[in-house]
């Protein structure tokens, strides 16, 4: 992750605009891997490892911001519904459970082509459905905050609603929070690219889901030209196991009872 990360950061010293473009490349159509050109040319001349280290900046940012507005939003409706609970709590619950119920795919297919294809269209798409499962995590550690004895002591000081979630509740499920944010890192790259593979990313960028699309449509797959396909998808599924590994990892840190099963 690292690794990618650094070459994200810096792809624009060593990638030229030109390279990228569809008119000013440099190289032969379908060249295969070669000397000039490691991971061989797409259908228009780029150099695919040239795009795969662009495509990553793309696919990093739209995880990332759009696993913030998951995890945010279901924060704060976690944090809510089991302070509250009773009928507002119960409400919010229900909520939940509706966008539970259905497919978060389905859903961010639906709001990316209803709304102009933009990087911020797949972002809100995948934010504003992938946040249901963050909802009930928190909630449930909400409700063994609140049950300790310091949020009764804090309560019989005075304390409103406001700063026992903000001072008391919210730092304690902080270390859920950071562990679910990783978790949805991986899955928000895998629905971008999933949404770039069905024609509604952005099409002014360049993403990984998005080089996948053009390979197919481009006939790479009936031609077996394996050098426009595999790079990408290898991209992605690098990044979305090593994602996940870590969110598994914190989990087991921040999480007793799994420390008590190893």
């Amino acid at each position: 992750l690292a690794l990618i990360g650094l070459a994200a950061l810096t792809a624009p010293l060593f990638v030229d605009d030109a390279a990228l473009s569809l008119t000013g490349a440099e190289g032969g159509r379908f060249q295969p891997p070669g000397p000039g050109h490691p991971l061989g040319t797409d259908a228009f001349g780029r150099s695919v490892l040239d795009l795969v280290v662009w495509g990553a900046r793309i696919s990093l940012t739209v995880g990332f911001l759009a696993a913030f507005v998951s995890v945010a939003l279901g924060t704060l409706i976690g944090v809510v519904a089991g302070h509250y609970g009773g009928w507002p709590g119960n409400v919010l619950m229900r909520i939940t459970d509706w966008f539970a119920v259905l497919p978060a795919l389905v859903m961010a297919v639906a709001l990316a082509a209803v709304m102009s294809r933009s990087t911020l269209t797949v972002i809100i798409a995948i934010g504003v459905t992938a946040w249901p499962t963050t909802a009930r995590i928190v909630r449930a550690q909400t409700l063994a905050v609140e049950a300790r004895p310091f949020i009764e002591r804090a309560r019989a000081l005075g304390a409103g609603h406001a700063h026992v979630m903000l001072r008391h509740v919210l730092p304690n499920v902080m270390p859920v929070v950071l562990a679910q944010t990783t978790l949805l890192v991986a899955e928000a790259i895998l629905m971008e690219a999933t949404l770039a593979f069905l024609g509604l990313g952005d099409p002014g960028t360049v993403s990984w889901g998005g080089i996948i699309q053009e390979a197919r449509t481009a006939g790479a797959i009936s031609s077996g030209i394996w050098w426009y396909m595999i790079p990408p998808g290898a991209a992605i599924a690098v990044v979305a196991l090593s994602f996940t590994m870590c969110g598994r990892a914190l989990e087991g840190v921040l999480n007793p009872r799994l420390r008590e099963r190893r």
